[in-house]
């Protein structure tokens, strides 16, 4: 392992993203949350987080960090048929983040692989890349191209979000309807409202 005992100490960050891409049945599966193994993003989040904070036990020259923050973030991508992930990590102390913040991804990714796998072997990881990282003496530094390639996830997790409401405004409207036309049918009928312990004429 590198000394790193001389460095100063200062706030680090950085983020990391990627996404697994798969077939439309597979991404419905997960939205339904009809997996038999129980909620796939829930499991893969934590499993992410789980996945920054046990780096230095599975790369063998990394150091053992103590982490201040780490947010994983799983989206649904129905257009491009994928999961984004994006995975931001802190810390205060001497050395980097960035491979804590590219394991998060790549552990949240295998575990959605690991739960569909037996529906969808196909499945891809891809583009799991650092976007950027701050802190330490070499300083800033960001992606030449993150701009465009966060835009794009940024872009997928916002239509993602946009359509998780919009289906959910139609449930809750659909839903609406049935209980108006319960209504109206019991004041039109009130011979066939149904009240405990009392026959139905």
């Amino acid at each position: 392992m590198v000394d790193v005992g001389g460095k100063a100490i200062s706030r680090r960050h950085a983020l990391a993203a990627g996404w697994i891409r798969m077939e439309p049945a597979t991404l419905d599966l997960i939205l339904a949350g009809g997996h038999r193994k129980g909620d796939v993003l829930g499991i893969a989040r934590i499993a992410g987080i789980m996945g920054a904070k046990r780096t230095a036990d599975l790369i063998p020259l990394c150091h053992p960090l103590a982490l201040t923050h780490i947010r994983l973030d799983l989206e649904p991508d129905l257009a491009g048929s994928r999961v984004v992930c994006q995975a931001r990590v802190e810390t205060q102390g001497q050395t980097g983040v960035e491979m804590e913040a590219l394991c998060a991804v790549q552990v949240a990714l295998l575990t959605i692989y690991d739960m569909c796998k037996a529906v969808d072997r196909g499945m891809s990881i891809e583009a799991v890349r650092l976007v950027e990282k701050a802190g330490g003496k070499s300083g800033p530094w960001r992606r030449a191209d993150a701009n465009a390639s966060t835009n794009a996830d940024d872009d997928a997790i916002a239509i993602a979000k946009a359509n998780a409401k919009a289906n959910a405004k139609a449930d809750a409207d659909a839903d609406a309807d049935k209980v108006a036309d319960t209504g109206t049918t019991a004041k039109t009928n009130p011979a066939r409202m149904v009240h405990p312990g009392v026959p139905t004429p």
